[in-house]
């Protein structure tokens, strides 16, 4: 089992692998190709969104308070350099940091630095995924996502999309880290006991983050009541 979140300066050695291997991307890649996970957008356009959000995730974490955002500046001619910079910048606001000091941020959790470690690891990964890169994501790693889009995000749907429906509770397991979480009816869903459930949806970490972030991946194999399943994985509750 997985021990979620991690410490939170535990992050950091994963984000620096992470961005490393997304500025290779970009700099292999074709800046026209296409993104099929992120509709009309060019692998340049996804370069410049994510050194965007590395940026503005930067000051926030270095202010405490929310700032505006503009993801898709220009970044020049050399975008693998930008990008490199913009995660060089991210990075050192990360280490200067006190992850218990308060912050402003987006999610359902508590309002504190260390939201930022977790939440710019899971940004990257997701998006090297887009990428096409070939990178191998630690599945321990993929799992804490997981957590992130449960713990995080669907506590704060609303501020996205409607909530999703939930007629009865259902499992989330990993098959490769033996992680598991229970979701319950409500207005939005949470998580609570490992009661039995209608249904059971269960997926390698990695798949189930992906899937999860409506990204290509294997779909998760459901036992149990499948229409309860599909009213949670169909829906969209990140960003």
């Amino acid at each position: 089992m997985t021990t979620m979140p991690f410490p939170a300066r535990d992050y950091l050695p994963v984000l620096r692998e992470l961005t490393g291997e997304f500025a290779d991307a970009l700099r292999t890649g074709d800046p026209a190709a296409p993104v099929p996970d992120c509709a009309g957008w060019t692998l340049a356009d996804l370069g410049t969104h994510l050194g965007n959000v590395h940026r503005w995730a930067a000051t926030v974490v270095t202010t405490g308070e929310p700032q505006s955002q503009d993801f898709e500046a220009g970044p020049g001619t050399d975008l693998a350099s930008w990008y490199a910079e913009s995660a060089g910048l991210l990075l050192d606001a990360l280490e200067r940091a006190t992850p218990e000091d308060r912050c402003w941020h987006f999610g359902g959790t508590e309002k504190t630095k260390a939201f930022w470690f977790r939440r710019q690891v899971h940004e990257t990964a997701v998006h090297l995924a887009d990428s096409g890169s070939g990178h191998v994501l630690d599945p321990a790693v993929a799992a804490d996502g997981v957590d992130e889009v449960l713990t995080a995000w669907l506590p704060r749907v609303t501020r996205w999309h409607p909530a999703p429906s939930l007629a009865a509770p259902l499992a989330l397991r990993t098959t490769d880290t033996g992680d598991a979480w229970t979701l319950h009816p409500g207005q939005p869903p949470a998580l609570g006991p490992a009661t039995e459930p209608a249904a059971t949806a269960e997926a390698t970490a990695r798949d189930l983050l992906l899937h999860l972030w409506k990204r290509t991946a294997t779909p998760p194999s459901v036992s149990g009541d499948t229409a309860v399943a599909d009213q949670l994985l169909k829906a969209p509750f990140t960003a």
